[in-house]
């Protein structure tokens, strides 16, 4: 049996700071070189429903999210990350829900300054 090696990058935000640190992973020639069988090769995860990574989109490719069996190659650099503590879309409604009331309150202050 023939073995591949590949050479990654790790970069693992998932506690603070980024900490990089460079792999050498052995695959074997039938083995598909996945996301998943890296990171359990790398020991981060013992299988896809991992409570560590069991949350959609913890991990990617060059910033890019990928799925569990997404390929990859030599000189990826793969991506743990931390999960969101606000949800953007609540933000975003939260702000654009401030923004008409402001507008709300100067039109009401306009029609309270005509009045006087």
């Amino acid at each position: 049996m023939a073995k591949h090696t590949l050479d990654l990058l790790l970069c693992d935000a998932r506690l603070g700071e980024p900490i990089l640190s460079s792999l050498k992973l052995v695959f074997q020639d039938e083995e598909p070189a996945t996301v998943g069988l890296a990171l359990i090769k790398a020991g981060i995860a013992t299988s896809q429903n991992d409570p560590l990574l069991a949350r959609k989109g913890c991990f990617g490719v060059f910033g890019i999210r990928k799925d569990w069996d997404s390929p990859i190659y030599s000189g990826d650099r793969l991506e743990l990350y931390s999960p969101l503590l606000i949800d953007p879309k609540t933000v975003r409604r939260k702000k654009a829900n401030q923004n008409q009331d402001a507008k709300f309150q100067a039109a009401a202050a306009k029609r309270k300054a005509r009045r006087l």
